[in-house]
Protein backbone atom coordinates (compact mmCIF):
# COMPACT_ATOMS: atom_id res chain seq x y z
CA UNK A 1 0.00 0.00 0.00
CA UNK A 2 2.78 2.57 0.79
CA UNK A 3 4.52 1.52 -2.51
CA UNK A 4 0.95 2.65 -3.94
CA UNK A 5 0.59 5.97 -1.87
CA UNK A 6 4.40 6.73 -3.19
CA UNK A 7 3.33 6.16 -6.83
CA UNK A 8 0.20 8.32 -6.60
CA UNK A 9 2.06 11.37 -4.45
CA UNK A 10 4.28 11.85 -7.30
CA UNK A 11 1.83 10.70 -10.19
CA UNK A 12 -0.99 12.94 -9.89
CA UNK A 13 1.51 16.14 -9.17
CA UNK A 14 3.31 15.60 -12.15
CA UNK A 15 0.01 14.82 -14.45
CA UNK A 16 -1.60 17.50 -13.38
CA UNK A 17 1.47 19.92 -12.50
CA UNK A 18 1.50 22.37 -16.14
CA UNK A 19 5.27 23.57 -16.40
CA UNK A 20 8.24 22.28 -14.85
CA UNK A 21 9.82 21.17 -12.07
CA UNK A 22 9.01 24.60 -10.07
CA UNK A 23 5.38 24.34 -10.90
CA UNK A 24 4.93 21.09 -9.16
CA UNK A 25 6.84 21.61 -6.31
CA UNK A 26 3.55 22.81 -4.39
CA UNK A 27 1.40 20.12 -5.42
CA UNK A 28 4.45 17.70 -4.10
CA UNK A 29 4.48 19.21 -1.30
CA UNK A 30 0.52 18.75 -0.93
CA UNK A 31 1.00 15.23 -1.02
CA UNK A 32 3.76 14.78 0.76
CA UNK A 33 3.41 17.02 4.00
CA UNK A 34 -0.18 17.54 4.05
CA UNK A 35 -2.16 14.12 2.81
CA UNK A 36 0.30 11.74 3.77
CA UNK A 37 2.60 13.26 6.51
CA UNK A 38 5.59 12.22 5.29
CA UNK A 39 7.37 15.29 6.48
CA UNK A 40 6.52 18.33 8.24
CA UNK A 41 6.75 21.30 5.87
CA UNK A 42 10.23 22.48 7.70
CA UNK A 43 12.26 19.07 6.01
CA UNK A 44 10.54 19.54 2.78
CA UNK A 45 11.91 23.06 2.79
CA UNK A 46 14.95 21.72 3.58
CA UNK A 47 14.83 18.78 1.38
CA UNK A 48 13.95 21.45 -1.65
CA UNK A 49 16.65 23.69 -0.98
CA UNK A 50 18.88 20.59 -1.29
CA UNK A 51 17.78 19.76 -4.21
CA UNK A 52 18.03 23.27 -5.75
CA UNK A 53 21.48 22.99 -4.68
CA UNK A 54 22.37 19.57 -7.19
CA UNK A 55 22.23 19.63 -10.56
CA UNK A 56 19.28 17.63 -12.56
CA UNK A 57 15.73 18.55 -12.78
CA UNK A 58 14.20 18.87 -9.33
CA UNK A 59 10.72 16.75 -9.53
CA UNK A 60 12.88 13.92 -9.83
CA UNK A 61 15.73 14.89 -6.96
CA UNK A 62 12.56 15.33 -5.01
CA UNK A 63 10.62 12.14 -5.84
CA UNK A 64 14.31 9.69 -5.78
CA UNK A 65 15.24 11.35 -2.21
CA UNK A 66 11.52 11.19 -0.75
CA UNK A 67 10.59 7.83 -2.15
CA UNK A 68 13.93 6.59 -0.63
CA UNK A 69 13.27 8.42 2.69
CA UNK A 70 9.43 6.63 2.68
CA UNK A 71 10.20 3.52 1.05
CA UNK A 72 13.72 2.68 0.70
CA UNK A 73 15.18 1.74 -2.67
CA UNK A 74 11.65 0.49 -4.10
CA UNK A 75 10.08 3.55 -3.14
CA UNK A 76 12.75 5.85 -4.72
CA UNK A 77 12.57 3.83 -8.13
CA UNK A 78 8.54 3.73 -7.40
CA UNK A 79 8.46 7.85 -6.73
CA UNK A 80 10.68 7.98 -9.83
CA UNK A 81 9.36 5.93 -11.89
CA UNK A 82 5.59 8.06 -10.68
CA UNK A 83 8.02 11.30 -11.90
CA UNK A 84 8.32 10.48 -15.34
CA UNK A 85 5.58 8.57 -16.17
CA UNK A 86 3.15 11.32 -17.27
CA UNK A 87 5.93 12.27 -19.89
CA UNK A 88 6.48 8.81 -20.98
CA UNK A 89 3.33 7.96 -21.69
CA UNK A 90 2.54 11.45 -23.43
CA UNK A 91 5.58 11.00 -25.21
CA UNK A 92 4.68 7.24 -26.57
CA UNK A 93 1.00 8.30 -27.38
CA UNK A 94 2.48 10.90 -29.63
CA UNK A 95 4.87 8.67 -30.91
CA UNK A 96 1.91 6.26 -31.82
CA UNK A 97 0.06 9.51 -33.72
CA UNK A 98 3.09 10.38 -35.59
CA UNK A 99 3.50 6.69 -36.64
CA UNK A 100 0.47 5.86 -38.10
CA UNK A 101 0.25 9.30 -39.94
CA UNK A 102 3.77 9.36 -40.89
CA UNK A 103 3.06 9.18 -44.36
CA UNK A 104 0.84 12.63 -44.15
CA UNK A 105 1.99 15.41 -46.08
CA UNK A 106 1.01 17.31 -42.36
CA UNK A 107 3.49 15.68 -40.30
CA UNK A 108 5.69 15.36 -43.22
CA UNK A 109 5.60 19.39 -42.99
CA UNK A 110 5.68 19.54 -39.34
CA UNK A 111 8.77 17.52 -39.10
CA UNK A 112 11.10 19.66 -41.61
CA UNK A 113 9.57 23.24 -39.49
CA UNK A 114 11.42 21.03 -36.11
CA UNK A 115 14.46 20.28 -37.60
CA UNK A 116 15.44 24.11 -37.99
CA UNK A 117 13.78 24.69 -34.09
CA UNK A 118 16.39 22.22 -32.87
CA UNK A 119 18.83 23.49 -34.81
CA UNK A 120 18.92 26.93 -33.06
CA UNK A 121 17.95 25.77 -29.84
CA UNK A 122 21.57 23.16 -29.71
CA UNK A 123 23.56 26.07 -30.95
CA UNK A 124 22.39 28.23 -28.03
CA UNK A 125 23.03 25.58 -25.86
CA UNK A 126 26.76 25.32 -27.40
CA UNK A 127 27.11 28.80 -27.15
CA UNK A 128 25.80 29.41 -23.56
CA UNK A 129 27.79 25.65 -22.68
CA UNK A 130 31.32 27.45 -24.27
CA UNK A 131 30.23 31.25 -22.75
CA UNK A 132 30.47 29.13 -19.16
CA UNK A 133 33.61 27.40 -19.79
CA UNK A 134 35.37 29.82 -20.95
CA UNK A 135 34.33 32.23 -17.61
CA UNK A 136 34.72 28.92 -15.57
CA UNK A 137 38.04 27.22 -16.61
CA UNK A 138 39.81 29.86 -19.02
CA UNK A 139 40.60 30.19 -22.52
CA UNK A 140 43.50 27.38 -22.65
CA UNK A 141 41.44 24.49 -20.71
CA UNK A 142 38.36 25.12 -22.98
CA UNK A 143 40.34 25.48 -26.47
CA UNK A 144 41.93 21.92 -25.13
CA UNK A 145 38.89 20.22 -24.13
CA UNK A 146 37.17 21.71 -27.22
CA UNK A 147 39.82 20.72 -29.07
CA UNK A 148 41.08 17.24 -27.76
CA UNK A 149 37.08 16.71 -28.40
CA UNK A 150 37.11 17.82 -31.78
CA UNK A 151 40.03 15.64 -32.60
CA UNK A 152 38.88 12.21 -30.77
CA UNK A 153 34.94 12.50 -32.75
CA UNK A 154 37.02 13.88 -35.88
CA UNK A 155 39.78 11.52 -36.61
CA UNK A 156 38.33 8.35 -34.67
CA UNK A 157 35.29 6.49 -34.09
CA UNK A 158 34.92 7.18 -31.03
CA UNK A 159 31.38 7.27 -28.69
CA UNK A 160 30.80 10.87 -27.88
CA UNK A 161 30.17 9.69 -24.27
CA UNK A 162 33.43 8.67 -24.24
CA UNK A 163 34.96 12.20 -25.37
CA UNK A 164 32.87 13.47 -23.11
CA UNK A 165 34.15 11.40 -20.23
CA UNK A 166 37.99 12.67 -21.14
CA UNK A 167 36.90 16.09 -20.83
CA UNK A 168 35.41 15.35 -17.21
CA UNK A 169 38.12 13.31 -16.38
CA UNK A 170 40.61 16.25 -17.55
CA UNK A 171 38.35 19.37 -15.23
CA UNK A 172 38.56 16.73 -12.43
CA UNK A 173 42.43 16.23 -12.45
CA UNK A 174 43.32 19.47 -13.74
CA UNK A 175 40.67 22.18 -12.62
CA UNK A 176 39.52 20.64 -9.32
Amino acid sequence: MLYWQLFIAFFIPNIVGYGGGPAIIPLIENEVVGRYGWMTAQTFAETLALGNALPSPIATKMAGYIGYDVGGIPGALVALFATVAPSLLLMLLALGTLYRYRDSIKVKSMSQWVRPVVMVLMAFLTWRFLDEGLAGAGLLHTAIIGGVAALLLGATRIHPAVAVCFGLGYGALLLG
